[in-house]
């Protein structure tokens, strides 16, 4: 438990106390924020905004992970390190996008087609390195590798892996268009996060995941680096995290869920996220084959915003959603372990 509290407490102080200077950095360089042509009037004030604050989470939540051993007995596990070192490299991927995009003066960084085989290759070698490396369970999971228990094999899990790994990174991307938005979502997520992975470390004989409190540790360090963050992100935002931060958070979310054998519950945890890309969706089908539009704008957070929410309700009524699905989560996993101790 302390190790978990020293992750997370120098995650938060690091993000929290360095990000000024982060910000006084990209300002000097006018590493500014552009916004799309077609997005609401209200966002054209944001334009010029310090963007890339994800180079700070993505910093602060790795060394929060890692002071999390120091001084204590909790030795760096496969799957922690491969947890971290994923993250990583999607923040290096986004942090070339948002280069990219403020480069050419434009709300547009990498091609779709440049950014999707990055995340193909992060997320395939995730993949392999889990299945061959780590040697995770590959049964289909919903709060435990035994629910449903169903063997993918090598080559199954590891598309699975794959596609979640791909569609969590994508789908906080998505989630990030106000202020506050994605990194306040998140924290709740990788709250409980933290709360599984010390719960299947202390009941091991029941989830037999060997890595679930290191990969705890990480967890509760994304989540100091996010609120650090979101101190300085709150509306009106004084810097923007970026691709840089949300394909690294998404990344992040979808690899310590796979790993603690979390896959089907992930889409719970994370249901904020999944709604918002299902909006995104919707809306595409809708119009390719009816030519009509659901929302006014997707993803839908930007729909209710065009109806005349301001900017703060609709964060602070889609963080109460967030953390609503992620107490649901949290709730059906404490279930399952009244269930299953009973038995055992």
């Amino acid at each position: 438990m302390l190790s978990l509290m020293e992750s997370g407490g120098v995650a938060f102080l690091l993000s929290l106390v360095v990000m000024p200077l982060w910000i006084r950095f990209v300002a000097r360089r006018s590493l500014g924020q552009h916004i799309r042509a077609d997005a609401p009037a209200t966002h054209l004030a944001k334009a010029g905004t310090p963007t890339m604050g994800g180079v700070i989470i993505v910093g602060a939540g790795a060394a929060g992970y890692v002071m999390g051993h120091v001084g204590t007995s909790i030795d760096f596990t496969r799957s922690g390190v491969l947890a971290c070192l994923v993250t990583v490299a999607s923040g290096l991927l986004g942090f070339a996008d948002d280069y990219l995009a403020i480069r050419n003066a434009r709300n547009l960084g990498l091609n779709k087609r440049g950014k999707l085989a990055g995340q193909l290759v992060i997320a395939g070698g995730f993949a392999a390195a889990a299945v061959w490396w780590v040697r995770t369970s590959t049964n289909l999971s919903f709060t435990r590798f035994s629910l449903p228990g169903w063997n993918l094999t090598a080559v199954g899990w590891l598309l699975l892996a794959v596609v979640v790994v791909i569609a969590t990174s994508n789908a906080v991307n998505l989630t990030d268009g106000l202020d506050g938005l994605a990194a306040g979502s998140a924290t709740f997520a990788f709250s409980v996060l933290s709360i599984i992975g010390y719960w299947e470390f202390r009941h091991f004989s029941i989830y037999h995941v060997h890595a679930a409190l290191d990969l705890g540790l990480l967890a509760v360090g994304l989540l100091g680096s996010s609120l650090g963050f979101l101190w300085w992100n709150a509306a009106p935002a004084r810097i923007i995290m970026g691709d840089t931060g949300s394909l690294a958070i998404g990344t992040a979310l979808g690899a310590i869920a796979l790993l603690m054998n979390l896959d089907l519950l992930l889409v719970i945890l994370g249901g904020l996220f999944v709604a918002e890309t299902a909006s995104v969706i919707l809306q595409v089908v809708s119009f390719r084959l009816f030519g009509r539009r659901i929302f006014r704008m997707a993803p839908f957070h930007h729909h209710f915003e065009l109806k005349g929410w301001p900017e703060t309700t609709v964060i602070i009524r889609f963080w109460i959603l967030a953390g609503l699905f992620a107490a649901l989560a949290l709730g059906i996993f404490y279930g399952d372990f009244l269930k299953i101790a009973k038995v055992v």
